[in-house]
């Protein structure tokens, strides 16, 4: 299983699943990041927190924490 803290900058990817329960599954939705959809990495933080996205056409700043919740292939 891959998650989307793995992927490197440049990278695009398919969601095929969201882990996590409740408020913080429906905040990631609600952003979103849903089954299917593509997430495009634009740039990482020094540390790795956070990680900047594009998904639908917006660009999005996700926590790795939340990163570790989206599978992805």
């Amino acid at each position: 299983m891959k998650t989307l803290k793995e992927v490197k900058i440049g990278e695009t990817v398919k969601v095929v699943k969201l882990h996590g329960e409740g408020a913080v599954k429906r905040r990631i939705m609600d952003m979103g990041i849903t089954k299917g959809v593509e997430i495009y990495v634009r740039k990482v933080a020094p540390l790795g927190d956070p990680v900047e996205v594009t998904v639908r056409g917006y660009e999005l700043s996700l926590r790795k924490n939340d990163a570790a919740m989206i599978e992805i292939e």
